[in-house]
């Protein structure tokens, strides 16, 4: 990576604002997965370490009305913080103004704060999500470095990155740098075999990721509602199963392009209800009925994919393989897990979203090299784009072996 990061910047007695991404997910006040703070705490904990003023701020949700702002708070997320930290965490209500002003003026080196939702700005002009100068800069004078540990929205250029960036020394925190090396250094230099599992809804979803991977995968296992657009484009019935008509054509085309590299599902786990509690059946695509839809991939999908895994060294997985939010149809998805699980020496990466989901919710959680914090985030970076929140920030030095690298 060829950024700086927060090692290399002085921190002490400095107010540093850390752009972390608790977009977390919050029912009746209480937050149900707590992994996107768990992944930024060894960030915080250095900023305390090394004396400066820990400045923290992040989105949570999208936050268009007053009603969006009545329920996206973050003071939950204050708390979890603070329970995770072992110290105080004094939660400011607002995103500017005295109150805040005052409260990091009286900060003393190694403590924490928190401002609230940074996406309450955009209730009147959507000053935060259109990277509104005023509010970049604004935000920047409250700080002396700015670090970015958020890499769930480095694909946006928003006030809260992009635009502090502008005014300040800015760095990578530990997670963005560990993103961006897992994800991007991986699949630009992967240890081969080199294997790509991609599910989901949609092809219009993975479009450029499929190609980008084409050039540089030595297979591509697909998966999930989209293989049923592959699967129609090569004459098919596919039922009532969810398909891009519009995507028939660029599916044929990315199939020959392939040129053996796409490997579709053989069967698939087909009902006549979105639904779990519906009666299901396991059948291949030459025999579903008319009024049947795919919610997941049979058996023999699963023994073809571990084959097809069999000594690879590197495996990046995007997508989950059916309806995994209904155990009837998460057999597909949890089979992925366990064959990943048990590829000792694999780097296995999952890039965030559903799959990341679906992960952590079926136990999985510590079993993979690295499970991605961001979803959108991931997919870009997947497809090879440059992320805003990562191009804004300050570049590393280059080193002094005569290489040429940012070591």
């Amino acid at each position: 990576m060829n950024k700086k990061t927060i090692e290399d910047i002085e921190l002490y007695g400095k107010r540093v604002l850390v752009r972390v991404d608790f977009n977390v997910p919050i029912k009746s006040g209480v937050i149900t997965d707590d992994n996107r703070i768990v992944q930024a705490l060894p960030t915080i904990r250095y900023v305390i370490a090394e004396k400066g003023k820990a400045i923290l701020f992040s989105h949570l949700g999208r936050v268009e009305t007053a009603e969006d702002k009545a329920k996206s708070s973050l003071l939950p997320v204050a708390k979890r913080l603070e329970e995770l930290l072992g110290q105080p965490v004094k939660f400011i209500p607002v995103t500017r103004g005295e109150v805040l002003e005052s409260a990091i003026a009286g900060m003393k080196n190694g403590e924490v704060i928190m401002f609230e939702n940074t996406r309450f700005e955009d209730i009147e002009g959507k000053k935060e999500s259109k990277n509104n100068p005023e509010l970049g800069l604004y935000w920047a004078s409250l700080g002396d470095v700015f670090v970015n540990d958020a890499f769930g929205t480095a694909h946006r250029a928003h006030a809260s990155n992009s635009g502090i960036s502008t005014h300040l020394p800015a760095v990578a925190g530990f997670l963005m740098e560990k993103e961006l090396r897992y994800i991007g250094g991986t699949v630009d230099n992967p240890l081969r075999p080199f294997v790509a599992i991609l599910g989901g809804a949609k092809v219009s979803d993975k479009i450029g990721v499929i190609e980008n991977l084409l050039a540089k995968a030595d297979k591509i296992l697909i998966g999930g509602g989209m293989a049923y657009t592959f699967m129609k484009a090569l004459g098919h019935n596919i039922g009532t199963s969810i398909c891009e008509e519009d995507k028939i054509d660029l599916a044929k085309s990315l199939l020959e392009k392939a040129k053996g590299k796409i490997i579709l599902p053989v069967d698939l786990v087909v009902t006549k209800e979105f639904a779990n509690d519906t009666p299901f059946r396991t059948t291949t695509y030459g025999d579903i009925h008319d009024d049947e839809m795919g919610l997941d991939v049979g058996p023999k999908t699963i023994a073809l994919f571990k084959k097809e895994l069999k000594g690879a060294k590197t495996v990046v997985w995007n997508g989950p393989l059916g309806v995994f939010e209904f155990a009837n149809f998460a057999k597909g998805t949890r089979a992925i897990c366990e064959i990943l699980a048990d590829m000792k020496d694999a780097r296995t990466i999952i890039g965030g979203g559903d799959s990341a989901a679906a992960a952590i919710q079926m136990g999985f959680s510590d079993k993979f090299t690295h499970i991605s914090t961001g979803g959108g985030a991931s997919l870009e970076y997947l497809e090879g784009k440059a992320l805003p929140g990562v191009e804004s920030l300050d570049d590393a030095e280059p080193c002094n072996c005569g290489c040429g690298c940012n070591n």
